[in-house]
């Protein structure tokens, strides 16, 4: 039904309403309680051979939503609904803002992908462990955590910190994201001692905690062979607990979409399926370097159990959708749960 009939209705809007329009649906929606029936029954699919015991937490499946789509922590009920191993919010920064002005989502629908520039649009972090303190699913949350855009690199730790500070309680793990390539200087924090630097202040700070949660940091797909083994360095030497690979990538050439259109659209991020296959190079790279010393969320590209397989056998231990989940719709979930357990029971 999504394909054929809500897709299109939905494609008719600009992608930031559509956005939008399907969180009220769904908030509003999910919770008729024949509704709240009908997608419970027609969405989960539970498996004990699913299970995943990952950086100290056992998921239910090993198929999450990336950081994103609910970056308020809106939806953690009504997603959990519809089968997810786990939820990641975010990217949350101190202070709220308002992002980068729109137009800032567009769609590729030719190479079924998406460019944004979103700016880490978000109500802050106090806004969202309001709503975290009233979730009642017992789903897996991650915290993706960012800077302010006017916070300068140099106080960069301190946003950081406050985030990790204020949303401890609230969440199963957290993700450091230095990848976004929608706030200016942010990607200068992956050089190698400035990252080292804020790693090392993260994971001395969460482990002050009676009950330290998980660290990752999130990379971009755009970083070198030599950035990508300081990486594995420094994940090994600050003792995180693993990696998210990747972010929206910079790379545009490998679209299929019109060049001239592409250009009239302007800086942003590329996310969908023309990630798929730089996304699964950097996690075979990371899992091949490193051999297997830490964990690997793997995001990028996803629309199939056969995308989804792929980056398993490149190394992820657990996968992440969204933008496939844009063009598929929300039963690529469950169709991704079946295809893993057939395809690793066989």
């Amino acid at each position: 039904m999504y394909k054929s009939l809500l897709k299109p209705l939905l494609f008719l809007k600009k992608p930031e309403d559509a956005h939008y329009i399907t969180f009220d649906l769904t908030k509003f929606g999910f919770n008729l309680p024949l509704v709240k029936d009908v997608v419970k029954s027609s969405f989960e699919f539970d498996d004990p051979r699913l299970e995943r015991k990952v950086f100290g937490l056992t998921f239910k499946n090993p198929v999450g939503l990336a950081a994103g789509f609910d970056k308020d922590a809106r939806l953690i009920d009504e997603m959990a609904m519809l089968g997810f191993g786990f939820i990641e919010i975010g990217t949350l920064t101190p202070k709220p803002q308002a992002g980068n002005p729109q137009p800032r989502l567009f769609r590729l629908p030719e190479d079924e992908s998406l460019i944004n520039r979103m700016g880490f649009n978000n109500g802050g972090v106090l806004d969202a462990v309001e709503r975290l303190r009233k979730r009642k699913s017992d789903v897996i949350v991650g915290g993706n955590i960012g800077k302010n855009k006017v916070t300068p690199n140099e106080n960069a730790i301190d946003d950081y910190l406050y985030c990790l500070e204020k949303l401890h309680p609230w969440v199963d793990y957290f993700v450091v994201n230095v990848s976004s390539p929608n706030t200016p200087n942010l990607r200068d924090l992956q050089e190698k001692e400035p990252l080292k630097a804020l790693l090392t202040a993260v994971k001395e700070a969460n482990d002050a905690k009676s009950n330290p949660k998980p660290i990752l940091l999130k990379i971009a797909p755009d970083l070198t062979d030599g950035q990508l083994d300081d990486i594995v360095e420094i994940v090994l030497d600050t003792k995180i607990d693993g990696v998210i690979a990747t972010n929206t990538t910079i790379d545009r050439s490998q679209l299929k979409t019109d060049p001239n259109q592409v250009e009239a659209i302007g800086a942003g991020g590329v996310s969908g399926k023309v990630l798929k296959s730089r996304s699964t190079e950097v996690i075979r790279y990371l899992h091949t370097k490193s051999s297997g010393a830490f964990p690997i969320v793997g995001v990028g590209g996803i629309s199939s159990p056969e995308d989804a397989i792929e980056k398993l056998e490149a190394g992820a231990s657990l996968i992440q959708v969204y933008s496939g989940m844009i063009y598929e719709g929300p039963g690529l979930i469950k169709r991704i749960k079946k295809g893993i357990l057939a395809y690793f029971s066989s």
